[in-house]
C-alpha cells in the first residue's frame, strides 16, 4: 500500500487534473459512475498526443507495420476462440460487514468508500467464498433479446487483429515478419476499479501484433537462429532472428518510445514473468512497470505468444491462417535429409503441444501436427506473434504523475511562492505555446499578440491569454504543462528603438529562462523545440 506522503501526492494530482481540465469523474453531477472517466480540454489533447506519438512511431516511421481500426462489437465466437468466454474471470468475494464486493486477490487493497479510486483502506469484515466473475460486458445485437443474440463489448483490441490478419497481409502487401497496429476502446467489468484512471471499466489500448516466422522456418532459410547474447537493444532486425531476438527487440523499442515522450528509463522497471506466471501459450512476457505514487504498476506487457492466437481462430472458424513463404519453399530442398527431418520433428512437436493443450483428441492432434510438419517443407506455417500491449489511460496517468512538480518562484513583488509545474515533454504537451499581450487595455499590444497567435496556429496548438498580471498568466500555463510562453510588450512595438521592434520574449516553462527572439523566427525555433 502507498504511504501517507504518496497518498497526499496522488490527491494533489487528482485535484489538479480536475482543476485544470485534464480528467473529470464521469457523470459527476449525478454522483459519478465508478470506473469511468472523462477527459477535459487539456486531457483530451494530452491523450490524443500520446496516441498520435504511438501511431507515428509504429506505423508512419516503419515499413513493416500496417494499421487497423476494427469494431468494438464482433462475432461472439471470436471470444470463445480466444478463451475469454470461458476463462476471462477474476475471483470475487463479498464483505459481510461493509457489503462491498471485491477481487479476492486484492482484499488488502479495498477502496475506501469515502475516497473512491484515490486512496485505499483495510476492511477486516468476514468475506464470502471466492467465486469466478466474468469481466466481459454483455449486450445483444438485433431487436430481440435472446441467448442467440448475445454479443460482447471487446475486452481487448488484439483479437480483431488476428481475425483480420489475412486481409491486412494481402491488402497491405506485407510479408512475414510484419505487424498490425491498432488503437481503440476496450471494456472490462472490473470488480474493483481503483487508483484514479489506472484500473477502469472503459479504457483505450495501443496494441501491436508483430508476426514472425517460427524458428524452424528461420533455421531452414538462414542455417541458424540468432539468440540474444547480451542485454539491451539488439539493433536493426535481421533475417536470422528467432523469437527471442524479436522479443528483446520489442522490449527495447517500447522503452525507447517511453523515453521519447518524457518517461526516463529510471522511472520504469522490467519484470520478466516467471515460468509459473506465464499464460499457457506464452514463451516469455515482460511487464514494463511505472513507479506511480500508489505503487509500482504495469504500463505495458510485451509477450511472445507463440502461434496460439492464429491457431485458435483457424480451429474455430475452419479457415486457414497459414502463410506461404517463398524463401522457405526455396530453401527446403537445399537442406540434407537429416536436417529436414530434424526441423519437421521440432515443428511437429510444437504443433502437437498446442493442439493437445487446446483440447484436441490425441489421435486427431497427432494427425494434424504431422500434416502441419509436412506443410512446413512446402513453405507453409502459422506465424508466431510478439505482442506489445499498452494502456493509453495508464500511460497518460503515468505522464501526469511524472510531470507533477512543485518548486519556488518569485511573484510580481519578488516574494518567493510555491509554483506547481506540469513538466510534460513538449512533444506530448496539450498546448505548446501561450501568447500574452503585456497589457490587455493597450489595443496595439493586443493586436500584435493576436498576429503572433495566428502566425503560430497552423504549426502547433496555441493558447491566447490576456487576463490578469503576467506572472499569474505564466503560473496558469505552468500548471497546464504548456512548455513555452510568448510575451508581446512595448519593445515589440519598437518604443525603445528599432533593434527590438518585432521581437518578443520567449519564456521556457521548466527553467523560467527568457530570451528575446524575432517574431519571424518563432515558427522554426518552436518547431525545433517541440519535436
Amino acid at each position: 500500500m502507498a504511504d501517507a506522503k504518496s497518498g497526499e501526492l496522488m490527491e494533489k494530482i487528482v485535484s489538479l487534473c480536475k482543476r485544470k481540465g485534464f480528467i473529470f469523474q464521469s457523470s459527476e453531477i449525478y454522483g459519478g459512475l465508478n470506473g469511468f472517466w472523462d477527459y477535459g480540454p487539456l486531457g483530451a489533447d494530452l491523450k490524443r498526443n500520446v496516441k498520435e506519438a504511438w501511431w507515428n512511431r509504429m506505423t508512419r516511421m516503419r515499413d513493416d507495420i500496417a494499421g487497423l481500426d476494427a469494431t468494438i462489437i464482433m462475432h461472439p465466437r471470436i471470444w470463445k476462440a480466444s478463451g475469454h468466454v470461458d476463462t476471462f474471470t477474476d475471483p470475487m468475494v463479498d464483505c459481510k460487514t461493509c457489503k462491498g464486493r471485491f477481487r479476492a486477490d486484492q482484499v488488502h487493497e479495498i477502496p475506501c468508500p469515502q475516497k473512491p479510486s484515490k486512496m485505499v483502506c483495510e476492511c477486516h469484515g468476514e468475506k464470502t467464498e471466492a467465486r469466478p466473475f466474468n469481466l466481459m460486458f454483455e449486450t445483444t445485437v438485433g431487436p430481440i433479446r435472446s441467448d442467440d443474440n448475445i454479443a460482447y463489448l471487446r475486452p481487448e483490441t488484439a483479437q480483431a487483429i488476428f481475425v483480420q490478419f489475412k486481409n491486412v497481409l494481402e491488402t497491405a502487401r506485407q510479408k512475414v515478419p510484419f505487424g498490425i497496429a491498432q488503437v481503440g476502446k476496450a471494456f472490462r467489468n472490473e470488480v474493483t476499479p481503483r487508483n484514479f484512471t489506472f484500473r477502469s471499466r472503459e479504457f483505450e489500448q495501443m496494441e501491436l501484433e508483430f508476426f514472425i516466422k517460427p524458428d524452424e522456418a528461420v533455421e531452414a532459410i538462414c542455417g541458424s537462429v540468432a539468440v540474444p547474447s547480451a542485454p539491451g537493444h539488439p539493433g536493426e532486425p535481421r533475417p536470422d532472428w528467432g523469437w527471442k531476438m524479436w522479443h528483446q527487440y520489442w522490449v527495447e523499442e517500447r522503452i525507447r518510445f517511453y523515453e521519447e515522450i518524457g518517461l526516463p528509463r529510471t522511472t520504469l522497471e522490467e519484470y520478466w514473468q516467471k515460468p509459473a506466471e506465464l499464460a499457457h501459450y506464452a514463451r516469455a512476457t515482460v511487464d514494463l512497470l511505472f513507479k506511480f505514487p500508489f505503487g509500482t504498476q504495469e504500463l505495458e506487457g510485451i509477450a511472445a505468444r507463440s502461434d496460439f492466437d492464429l491457431s485458435q481462430h483457424q480451429r474455430f472458424c475452419g479457415k486457414p491462417m497459414t502463410v506461404f513463404d517463398e524463401e522457405l519453399k526455396a530453401a527446403w530442398p537445399r537442406l540434407d535429409a537429416p536436417k529436414q527431418e530434424s526441423l519437421k520433428q521440432q515443428y511437429l512437436q510444437s504443433r502437437l503441444n498446442y493442439l493437445v493443450r487446446a483440447g484436441e483428441e490425441k489421435e486427431k492432434a497427432e494427425a494434424q501436427a504431422k500434416a502441419d510438419a509436412e506443410a512446413l517443407g512446402k513453405g507453409y506455417y502459422v506465424p508466431h506473434v510478439i505482442e506489445p500491449s499498452a494502456g493509453v489511460d495508464r500511460l497518460t496517468l503515468a505522464l501526469l504523475c511524472n510531470a507533477y512538480s512543485e518548486d519556488q518562484a518569485p511573484d510580481e513583488k519578488g516574494k518567493m511562492e510555491t509554483r506547481i509545474v506540469m513538466r510534460l515533454h513538449p512533444r506530448i504537451a496539450p498546448v505548446k505555446v501561450a501568447v500574452f499581450p503585456l497589457l490587455k487595455n493597450k489595443p496595439e499590444l493586443v493586436r500584435k499578440a493576436l498576429e503572433v497567435r495566428d502566425l503560430l496556429r497552423p504549426h502547433m496548438p496555441v493558447f491566447y491569454d490576456e487576463a490578469g498580471a503576467i506572472g499569474r498568466r505564466y503560473r496558469r500555463q505552468d500548471e497546464g504543462g504548456t512548455p513555452f510562453g510568448i510575451t508581446v510588450d512595448f519593445d515589440t512595438l519598437g518604443e525603445k528603438g528599432p533593434d527590438l521592434k518585432d521581437t518578443v520574449t520567449l519564456r521556457e516553462r521548466d527553467s523560467m529562462r527568457q530570451e528575446r527572439v524575432r517574431i519571424a523566427d518563432l515558427p522554426s525555433i518552436l518547431m525545433d523545440k517541440i519535436r
